[in-house]
């Protein structure tokens, strides 16, 4: 490489890497906007359940097709990266295959690479097959229309780009390393593009030369190009899996949070010796400014990070009883929601220079529906099918909490159980005299 290419290279990578970071310092400033929650406890569970589900995708086998192939995906994605070390310095030094020096163990990674691109290949068309011929059920739904579905397919299309440009860079290499060309020593293993290298033969080495340095520069910029898209798309669990498997709720499924304040009115109320004329000092800081939550700020950042982290892989859905009943609700269209309203929310606050400014619009009825909150079970089904330990249910409690105890605007049933429980003593409309009855007859 010129010393020119050398700067433009290093011009390209300070602009790729510095727009990744600006994008994730805003992804960073959008989840603080939740409330606190401390979820520092238990280290070691939390680093078994990174290494395990986020690193070791074991929810995702469960399911052994789709599973599988996403491993491989998952695996290329990681491994042949590795080889990304390589094109920087590279890049930046001006050097070829630097890393050739480490002979026999520099082959078996190349190969293993080489390997990996290609299954990854055969994986990506098997999805673009899964999503747009055979159509499964949970990839054909309304909340997978436009930019949802076009982006499941841009980052499939991406994948193939990427890994056939790899298998070219090295498959023109290979030709030039055999004719013992330029600076090209034979260096690196090449099961794969072994087979591809005879369509260079009978071209000038000059302009196998040019083809090799053009894929090589494609093949860095669409990595970049890639990186960067990942803040637009779905795929950001690539990376967020990991805080978002850490951080996940450790309380077994069905164990719901109490607020403080109430627990505390209820526990005095409980008490036969408390005595109710009794002037409690009122401490501001255990009283919440709302009960449960109406907009994306009064969620905690643990749920506003299951949104960004949410895959729309539609397990959560698929599982859901209400949703294959044929009601309204969609889990996954609640992590959708969440976080689209999350983003309007930052695009605000960028608008305003760091102040949001109402906008007269809710998480709550401009996006969710009571329809859709009343509809759920809360049986935890997604909970349990989420591939990275992502809560719908825990955003649908905290929104209900606000129907019931913000607006009273639970659904009939649920306010008469409520009055009964108020007048009588019990969910049943039974005075308590009358609550035994049963037995006399």
């Amino acid at each position: 490489m010129s010393y020119l290419d050398t700067i433009l290279f290093a011009i390209i990578l300070s602009f790729g890497i510095s727009f990744f970071v600006i994008n994730i310092k805003k992804i960073i400033r959008n989840i603080k906007l939740g409330q606190d929650i401390n979820r520092s406890d238990n280290s070691a569970q939390r680093w078994s359940n990174m290494a395990m589900i986020a690193l070791g995708q074991s929810k995702m086998i469960k399911r052994p097709i789709a599973g599988i192939l996403h491993v491989i995906v998952y695996l290329g994605f990681v491994i042949i990266n590795i080889e990304v070390l390589e094109i920087i310095i590279d890049g930046l030094f001006g050097t070829h295959r630097v890393f050739s020096f480490l002979g026999v163990f520099y082959d078996v990674l190349i190969g293993s690479f080489e390997i990996l691109a290609f299954l990854v290949l055969v994986a990506v068309i098997v999805f673009l097959i899964r999503r747009n011929v055979i159509n499964l059920k949970r990839f054909v739904s309304s909340d997978l229309k436009g930019w949802p579905k076009s982006d499941a397919n841009y980052i499939l299309y991406f994948e193939i780009v990427l890994m056939s440009l790899f298998l070219l860079m090295n498959a023109s290499d290979y030709h030039l390393q055999l004719l013992n060309f330029g600076h090209y020593e034979l260096a690196g293993a090449f099961p794969i593009s072994q087979f591809i290298e005879p369509i260079f033969n009978g071209i000038p080495e000059t302009t196998v030369m040019m083809i090799e340095r053009f894929v090589w520069w494609l093949h860095i910029i669409g990595i970049l190009c890639f990186l960067n898209y990942l803040y637009f798309s779905k795929h950001l669990h690539i990376l967020l899996a990991f805080p978002n498997t850490y951080y996940a709720n450790l309380n077994p499924n069905g164990q719901f949070d109490n607020l403080a304040s109430v627990t505390k009115e209820v526990k005095l109320m409980m008490d036969p010796n408390a005595d109710p004329f009794a002037t409690v000092p009122i401490d501001k800081n255990a009283i919440p400014s709302k009960f449960g939550a109406s907009d994306v700020m009064d969620l905690n950042w643990v749920q506003l990070l299951n949104a960004y982290t949410c895959t729309e892989c539609g397990r959560c859905k698929s599982s859901c009883p209400a949703n294959i009943t044929g009601k309204k609700l969609s889990p996954r269209k609640i992590m959708m929601d969440t976080r689209d309203r999350l983003e309007e929310v930052g695009k605000n606050i960028d608008a305003n220079k760091g102040v949001f400014v109402p906008d007269n619009k809710t998480l709550l009825n401009d996006y969710i529906t009571t329809e859709e909150l009343w509809a759920c079970t809360s049986c935890n089904a997604c909970v349990e099918e989420c591939p990275v330990n992502i809560s719908p249910l825990s955003i649908i409690m905290d929104m209900r909490r606000y129907l019931v105890m913000e607006q009273s605007a639970a659904p009939q049933p649920i306010n008469a159980m409520m009055t009964n429980i108020e007048n009588n003593g019990a969910p049943w409309p039974y005075n308590q005299q009358d609550r035994l009855n049963w037995k006399n007859e």
